[in-house]
């Protein structure tokens, strides 16, 4: 080592990380490896932890410290007294003069490198423990922004270095095991990027809540990124799929979402302070879609370095207008769970919902709430209680350890009581915009995280199951399971299955909770009558100057992101099915359609497609599949068509699917049928002539065959797929098809509830059984038992 003081970033390697912290050693470590990649991370220097025993042998310190941590130890004084006696002591002392002109050297150096008189830098604390693998010390330690002259610099540091023994901090080592005066600070002094002026973030290389290890998450907030980390703001998130970021033909964003980004962080002199962000900023994407694939990009590279998830800070400066990278450490949460086991949560009969934000982890708890808005009242805070509060900060963990569930008003992905939840294994719900307001002190709730990306607070304490599952011990079968998905919030929940990807993707959840609106709506905007029905539309496309690409990109992108959990097995998403009196409680659908008298029967299915009354709103559904598959990138995209009644019906709809360059067997299109009507059975060998498969809709056949209303509650008694004659039409079904060399699967409600149906379409050698996602591991077991007995 040339100077054991201190150390430009291009110095440093990973093998520094005992003397320079780890995020010091990650800095120097990606600029050295990562020039060749063209990452760009800003120019610094860190004070190695010589610096920092230097500094309080300089001051007489360790005797002083060590009095007071045994003090404490026996009692005799408290936390609060003991950390701020220890901190007075710091902050007295002075560096070394060897020390302190090392710094001015540094600090004109780094000055010359800008072509600046007194750079902006940015400081930050580095333990030299921190940022190992089982450690995160998130929030720990002080950093201090848009830091000027060579004077400020030395003041700083001086408080990083106090920031070691701050309550929140002693806590931390005693807890994590490390010894507190074998912990030194090493301290990163960074060239600040202008991030004020444009906008900044963090980023995850796997998600965060799932653990799911295809994609990588981006939040981002206009200003500097310390309201994003501290979870001041509602960012916007982004989601990329891993798989497919090198393709430069590609543009695989799963999602986008836009976060409110209530405050921005500026450059005051000498300093830096929140200000309100305009509705132009609120209502528009801090990254377009270039920014967001490069930086994914560049954190596929870190990760590759690294060998292991990373949790990554981004900048971007306003007068460059260039990407930066700032921070990157390895991830510590997801990184360390095995997929062998996970807990899987059920609320069988959900409740009246209070609030709703953004789910962290995937747990289900109950309790009383505790509203807690100052960190002066955290000592009232009753243990087992779920926290609700508007934001957290370090100095609230002693309570967030001790909560049942945390709920917050404000806060991403990537806020402090995110992170820190998931480190505690504390289900939260952050961002929720109103939870103090909303929830009462005292009033009983349930916070629910397994239902998806969105977290619900239910009204009272409601019943949940919790079932630990160990995948290691599950029995291998040959019969070849998948799982049916409404929800693209709740794909990635079920990676951890040993599945061969997803048998029925139902596209009307997604139009019903994410579109919302009629798709001749938006293909005919201009012809609605309503002013009413004008504005709301207006309002939910704002930022589409054609309405038309609100349907797709959000259809796509939601098709993409549930492809995206099983790629690249198949995902079979069946168009959609909706029945007229379904489609007219869309938004603008009343002025669209028309009443039926029996609209299970009537124009729903394979009859809308070709039909002038929905072929202009069917070609929004195929341009969202084409983008999916085609510029998105998941082209293990299968087509389903439900409720094709005749062969000239099928021929109808392949040729409108084909108009609109969805044509079978071309760049691997695959295109199934379902099989729920009588006629499907029937003529099972002309249907397969002109399809690749057929998927069994249990539901409806038996409704058909055994003429019964499904939804009647008279005649549920009868109501059964157990019934001969849907068995024999089963059987009839899977011989005709095999011996078209066709393949077969179910994706009906049957199999997962009825295990002895399952058990008949196995002996009857059915290709695949798609399941409710929950019913998996019990009929794997079951299947088993049965495969081995035949």
């Amino acid at each position: 080592m040339q100077n054991k003081y201190i150390l430009f970033f291009d110095e440093i390697t990973m093998k520094d990380l005992p003397s320079v912290g780890g995020k010091n050693a990650s800095l120097g470590e990606m600029i050295n490896q990562l020039k060749q990649e063209s990452i760009n991370v800003p120019m610094g220097f860190a004070l190695t932890a010589f610096s920092y025993w230097a500094f309080i042998e300089h001051n007489n310190l360790k005797n002083k410290i060590e009095f007071l941590l045994e003090r404490r130890k026996n009692k005799k004084t408290s936390l609060k007294v003991t950390g701020k006696a220890i901190r007075k002591l710091i902050l007295r002392g002075k560096f070394p003069k060897e020390i302190e002109d090392e710094i001015k050297k540094a600090y004109l150096k780094l000055s010359k490198i800008y072509n600046l008189k007194n750079v902006d830098v940015a400081i930050r604390s580095s333990a030299t423990a921190e940022d190992l693998p089982t450690a995160s010390f998130a929030g720990q330690l002080e950093s201090f922004l848009n830091v000027k002259t060579f004077r400020n610099v030395l003041k700083k540091c001086i408080h990083c270095y106090a920031s070691l023994f701050t309550d929140r901090a002693i806590i931390y080592r005693e807890e994590k095991g490390f010894e507190h005066l074998k912990v030194a600070l090493s301290v990163g002094i960074q060239k600040m990027i202008r991030s004020d002026l444009a906008g900044s973030g963090v980023i995850f290389t796997l998600d965060t809540e799932s653990g799911f290890r295809n994609v990588i998450q981006i939040t981002a907030a206009f200003g500097l990124g310390e309201n994003v980390v501290q979870g001041i703001v509602n960012p916007d998130e982004y989601i990329t799929f891993k798989p497919l970021l090198l393709d430069e033909s590609k543009i695989p964003i799963l999602q986008k979402k836009l976060g409110k980004k209530e405050k921005k962080m500026i450059y005051m002199p000498n300093g830096t302070r929140n200000i309100l962000t305009t509705l132009k900023e609120k209502n528009s994407f801090v990254l377009t879609n270039e920014e967001i694939l490069r930086l994914s990009r560049w954190a596929l590279l870190i990760e590759k370095l690294y060998q292991k998830p990373m949790d990554i800070e981004w900048a971007k400066d306003g007068l460059s207008n260039q990407l930066f990278i700032v921070q990157a450490r390895p991830e510590t949460v997801q990184a360390l769970k095995t997929k062998e086991h996970y807990s899987s949560y059920k609320i069988p009969c959900p409740g009246k919902i209070i609030t709703t934000g953004l789910a962290i982890g995937e747990a289900i708890s109950h309790a009383k709430a505790q509203i807690i808005k100052s960190i002066k009242d955290i000592d009232k805070f009753i243990d087992g209680s779920i926290l609700v509060t508007t934001t957290t900060s370090p100095d609230w963990v002693p309570i967030m350890k001790k909560a049942s569930g945390i709920i917050t008003d404000l806060g991403g992905r990537t806020s402090h009581a995110a992170i820190v939840s998931r480190e505690l294994s504390v289900p939260a719900i952050v961002g929720t915009s109103n939870a103090t307001t909303k929830i009462k002190n005292g009033q009983k709730i349930t916070i629910s995280c397994a239902e998806g990306e969105e977290g619900r607070v239910y009204d009272g304490l409601i019943e949940f199951e919790k079932e630990e599952i160990d995948l290691k011990k599950l029995p291998k079968i040959k019969t070849e399971i998948m799982i049916n998905i409404a929800s693209p919030e709740g794909a990635f929940h079920w990676w951890h299955l040993p599945i061969k990807g997803i048998g029925l993707a139902r596209m009307e959840f997604i139009i019903n909770n994410i579109i919302k609106v009629h798709p001749m709506a938006l293909f005919h905007f201009d012809k609605i009558k309503s002013a009413k029905t004008k504005q709301t539309i207006s309002k939910l496309t704002k930022g589409y100057l054609d309405k038309k690409d609100y349907f797709i990109d959000n259809l796509s992108r939601s098709l993409a992101k549930i492809a995206a959990s099983v790629y690249p097995n198949p995902t079979i998403v069946r168009l959609s099915d909706f029945k007229t009196n379904e489609y007219f409680n869309l938004i603008g659908g009343d002025e669209f359609e028309f009443k039926e008298e029996n609209p299970m029967l009537g124009f729903r299915g394979a009859s809308r497609y070709y039909n002038k009354r929905y072929i202009d709103g069917f070609k929004l559904e195929c341009l969202a599949i084409k983008k999916a598959r085609e510029l998105l990138g998941l082209d293990n995209i299968v087509i389903m068509v439900p409720f094709c009644r005749t062969i000239q019906e099928a021929d109808k709809v392949l040729k409108v699917l084909s108009d609109n360059s969805l044509k079978r067997g071309e760049k691997n299109l695959e295109i199934y049928v379902m099989a729920e009507i009588p006629s499907n059975i029937i003529l099972a060998k002309e249907f397969s002539k002109r399809f690749d498969g057929f998927s069994i809709g249990s539901n409806d056949l038996t409704q058909l065959i055994l003429g019964i209303d499904r939804d009647s509650k008279e005649l549920s008694e009868i109501f059964d797929e157990n019934n001969e004659a849907i068995k024999i039409s089963i059987e009839s079904l899977i011989k005709d098809a095999h011996a078209m060399n066709t393949k077969v699967g179910i994706c009906g409600q049957a199999p997962s509830d009825k295990l002895d149906f399952a058990k008949f379409l196995v002996e009857k050698g059915i290709d695949t059984i798609s399941l409710n996602p929950d019913s998996v591991i019990k009929v794997i077991n079951y299947l088993s038992k049965i495969e081995k007995n035949s």
